[in-house]
């Protein structure tokens, strides 16, 4: 099984923040979605809509003893992961596994050619295990022309 099984059989959404937004704007859009990381993104005229970094909950605790309430007004680039560690949609989940065992990271963004497709988790790995377990593994529906996995 593969990353892209997984980005097919979850929700497509990919909760993303600028640059230029603040730690508190982050942590509010966090709460607001149940999340514990964000894709970072950067709109520039010349590339597009760009991967810039990955800002987690993990980054922000250890940012917070170091430099205090200041750290709520700052912008994200201040703060984010610049080249995160990526996987392919074509990688297997045991290499994103390792990855993230390797990395000691829970959030993996999953690039295409250069382009942000998604985000794999380890909530998604555990939901995974979870339905080999229980035999509920769906097959991954079969991709149309032209669909993105996430955007």
């Amino acid at each position: 099984m593969n990353v892209e099984h997984i980005l097919r059989t979850k929700e497509s959404r990919v909760v993303a923040v600028r640059t230029s937004a603040t730690v508190a704007e982050a942590i509010g859009l966090m709460k607001a979605e149940n999340i514990s990381a964000l894709v970072v993104k950067d709109v520039c005229r010349t590339e597009g809509n760009t991967l810039a970094g990955v800002l987690s909950e993990r980054d922000i605790v250890h940012a917070l003893l170091d430099r205090g309430a200041p750290l709520l007004s700052m912008p994200v680039s201040q703060l984010m992961t610049r080249q995160p560690v990526t996987c392919a949609p074509s990688d297997s989940v045991r290499q994103a596994l390792q990855l993230m065992d390797r990395h000691h990271i829970r959030h993996l963004p999953v690039l295409e050619d250069g382009h942000l497709v998604g985000v794999v988790s380890a909530r998604d790995f555990t939901r995974l295990q979870l339905q080999e377990l229980e035999g509920t593994v769906a097959a991954a529906p079969e991709p149309s022309a032209g669909t993105a996995y996430a955007h």
